[in-house]
């Protein structure tokens, strides 16, 4: 098998660096570049490494390669040099730190609870993200703008699963739900297994009986998935039926399958609590 070619990139504020040491005449623009990044790495240094040991100004020097040629990948439709001389190493730098910090605000999973809001956690998760994609070795291939990059559409895909969870949560036939706990991939697959039994109802929460409940109606009265499907779709906000279909289509040839066979229904209530409705499910049974 062939393996995909790679093409080693060293981090773009080294090639800018580069670039300026082989003009000539710049000496002054070189010396206030390296000036701001100096001043930048003693900053760095002092709020996510340490600013008093020679690893901790290594770590934040690093950091400051890789924050930069962020700043310039994400920013940058114009050569790298004359981008980085025109904004300064210290403008350029608060740009991808910016885009660091708008990461951390997306969500990293589909499970989300109330001590996410903490400040604390949220200004830790914030370092946790500028150490794993600035980090930038001066002699080595730097990845951290396709990392970001990567990671935002994961953040943005969680971002929009959560949203349709909310809503479903809002539109639970017995009353909306308020919990600041969620588990989203959970609320979604509750309500699209419950949506093949096409009685009206938008389910975003569950416990045992209604599991058992579910098993038995589908069995009586064996229901077509789809039009129940359908009449869910409609009902949902365009920009949520796309990530609803995907699931339908998903468990169309799995759980929903199992649930209008002859498979022992203890034995589904257990796969649906264990591996679809997650902390979306109320204790009914002592």
């Amino acid at each position: 098998m062939k393996l995909a070619s790679h093409t080693p990139r060293i981090p773009h504020l080294v090639q800018a660096l580069e670039a300026l040491a082989q003009k000539s005449g710049n000496s002054e623009a070189a010396d206030v570049l390296l000036h701001e990044l100096a001043g930048i790495t003693v900053l760095v240094a002092g709020k996510f490494t340490n600013d008093r040991t020679a690893d901790g100004l290594l770590d934040a020097f690093y950091l400051t390669i890789g924050c930069v040629s962020l700043g310039i990948s994400l920013n940058s439709d114009e050569s790298i040099l004359p981008f980085l001389l025109k904004h300064g190493a210290e403008h350029v730098f608060q740009m991808g730190f910016r885009h660091i910090k708008e990461l951390a605000s997306l969500p990293a999973q589909t499970l989300i609870a109330d001590f996410d809001n903490d400040p604390y956690i949220q200004q830790r998760n914030i370092k946790a993200l500028f150490s794993e994609i600035c980090r930038a070795d001066p002699n080595s291939s730097w990845t951290g703008d396709e990392s970001y990059r990567k990671e935002l559409l994961i953040r943005r895909e969680n971002q929009d699963i959560i949203a349709c969870a909310k809503w479903l949560r809002k539109n639970h036939f017995a009353g909306a739900i308020v919990d600041s706990d969620l588990d989203a991939s959970a609320v979604i697959a509750i309500a699209v297994m419950f949506a093949i039994l096409n009685d009206g109802r938008i389910v975003a929460r569950t416990g045992q009986k209604d599991i058992e409940e579910l098993i038995r109606r589908a069995r009586e009265i064996k229901p077509d998935a789809e039009t129940g499907w359908q009449a869910l779709l409609k009902k949902s906000p365009p920009e949520y039926q796309s990530l609803l279909r995907e699931r339908m289509d998903e468990f169309k040839k799995s759980i929903v399958k199992k649930i209008l066979s002859k498979t022992k229904a203890e034995k589904i209530i257990t796969e649906i609590q264990n591996c679809y409705a997650g902390v979306e499910q109320d204790v009914d049974y002592d």
